[in-house]
């Protein structure tokens, strides 16, 4: 006797399951997820075709519906927290662009990075202080960034890079424990 999980009878034709699956039309979705509507069409079938005589548990059933729920149920959580993220990513950006905002026609003092190449064409870089008036703020591959006029060139300036931020007309404050 052919075991009965592996044949399906339809219309009183009893086939095994490589041989019902080549008789239906199959239409494939974008997503492979197990959805609550195939689960529910698997768990229907499993019921229309179970032997009479040795039915399956009920609480099996009940157990396979409470594992899929709270599968269902974190997934749910999982892509909630994602969205979360991204909203509280967005307000701290546009809480930052909104402080950077502040900044505008103030003087700052940064470090440029200078990428160049010796005379073997090796690469160097060195570092050169920097004073200039923010002229504006923009957000460059998702990092918030200062625009600086400075000696008649506008640079982009990353905020890690700012040293001191300081009134127009004021000079630039040293640090007492510089100035010893």
């Amino acid at each position: 006797m052919a075991n009965s999980l592996n044949t399906i009878t339809v219309d009183g034709v009893t086939y095994n399951s490589a041989a019902y699956e080549a008789t239906q039309t199959k239409e494939t979705k974008k997503n492979d997820d197990l959805g609550k509507e195939t689960f529910l069409q698997l768990l229907v079938t499993q019921l229309q075709n179970q032997d009479p005589l040795d039915p399956q548990d009920n609480s099996s059933y009940i157990a396979e519906l409470a594992q899929f729920s709270s599968l269902e149920q974190m997934t749910n959580v999982a892509k909630s927290l994602e969205d979360l993220g991204k909203v509280v990513g967005n307000i701290d950006t546009s809480v930052l662009v909104g402080q950077l905002s502040s900044m505008i026609g103030m003087n700052i003092d940064w470090v440029l990075t200078v990428n160049e190449s010796d005379a073997e064409g090796n690469p160097i870089s060195h570092t050169e202080p920097k004073t200039g008036v923010v002229t504006g703020v923009t957000i460059v591959e998702g990092n918030p960034s200062v625009v600086i006029e400075s000696e008649g060139q506008k640079y982009m300036v990353d905020i890690s890079n700012i040293g001191h931020v300081y009134n127009p007309g004021e000079e630039a404050a040293v640090p007492e424990s510089v100035a010893e």
